[in-house]
């Protein structure tokens, strides 16, 4: 069952994901459909954990480093979160589809 606080959480975790911009595309990783899992746990010590699955838009991209840093960092700014995991994952691979309405017309790939 998630909690109130949980579901408040995973909310400002999807906020910050979008101040997480890929630099090739000048869009933010949510609605570019990078973000394939979220999941936020609550620790012994009260603080929460947060477990993230992201993709690239295509495997060979070389700034997969510098936005799971960038998640990160964003992500450990949240208050009570004291630490964020990242999983790079390429199944099943990322599509045009997955991307937001914001995001086609914003890339001009409608």
């Amino acid at each position: 069952m998630i909690t109130t606080l949980e579901s408040r959480l995973f909310d400002e975790v999807q906020e910050a994901l979008k101040d997480v911009i890929d630099p090739e595309l000048g869009v933010n990783i949510v609605d570019l459909g990078l973000v394939y899992d979220c999941s936020v746990k609550l620790k012994d010590d009260g603080t929460r954990s947060v477990d993230i699955k992201l993709t690239l838009t295509a495997p060979g991209c070389g700034m997969g480093d510098i936005l799971v840093d960038d998640a990160t960092d964003k992500i450990k700014l949240i208050p009570t979160v004291s630490e964020a995991n990242i999983e790079l994952v390429f199944d099943p691979p990322w599509n045009q589809s997955m991307m937001s309405e914001a995001a086609r017309l914003q890339t001009g790939m409608f």
